[in-house]
């Protein structure tokens, strides 16, 4: 039992010092705005109905960058081809392969509440497949799985993927992932925290 408690005290020990780790783009003071972030940002509140959070704050540092994510995010979140059990799967995908737990924070509960059942979200919050996907879930795992590990999909992989969700389905599945994963690479190097009182939902993977 000690062999088996000793490598969990390690991981959650890590878990408790990278929610702890410093945030190098805290939200910048109102009076420190320049104008073209004051323009991003009134921007943002007129297409989301809400106020700047999560990778938009570090993102407001390039305004343009951030104003440009935020209206590609506004289609692949809410209007994509995809219905959201398989957007949110991609999002908690691409979350887990970065271990970034904002993203992870943020949708795990949509993926669950889009209807995708607890035992896949289990599985890729531990690093594994899937059992008992849908047709479609099985064909969008093997779609982003294989092109985030290789670089690449094979003919077979890309033939499952047009059938279970079409061209655009495609495109739209691999442009989410892109997405989130941009926004990944922002939350890690920002080391943007959690939302209070949040607790990180991914363990660590050995690098």
């Amino acid at each position: 039992m000690r062999n088996v408690i000793v490598p969990l005290l390690i991981v959650f020990v890590a878990m408790a010092a990278s929610s702890r780790a410093q945030d190098r783009m805290p939200p910048i003071p109102a009076d420190r705005l320049t104008d073209a972030q004051k323009k991003a940002i009134e921007e943002f509140k007129a297409a989301r109905s809400a106020d700047i959070s999560g990778p938009f704050v570090p993102l407001l540092r390039s305004p343009e960058v951030m104003t440009r994510a935020r209206a590609m995010g506004d289609y692949l979140r809410f209007k994509s081809s995809l219905p959201p059990r398989l957007s949110e799967f991609v999002i908690l995908l691409t979350a887990r392969r970065w271990t970034q737990q904002y993203e992870w924070n943020a949708h795990q509960p949509l993926a669950l509440k889009g209807g995708l059942k607890s035992a896949i979200v289990d599985a890729i919050a531990e690093g594994r497949r899937p059992e008992q996907m849908a047709s479609d879930e099985d064909a969008v795992y093997a779609l982003i799985d294989e092109l985030q590990r290789n670089q690449g999909v094979t003919d077979a992989t890309y033939a499952r993927a047009i059938a279970a969700v079409g061209e655009q389905g495609v495109i739209d599945a691999v442009a989410i992932a892109g997405q989130y994963t941009m926004l990944a690479m922002v939350l890690n190097t920002a080391r943007t925290p959690l939302p209070e009182g949040a607790k990180p939902g991914l363990a660590p993977f050995p690098r």
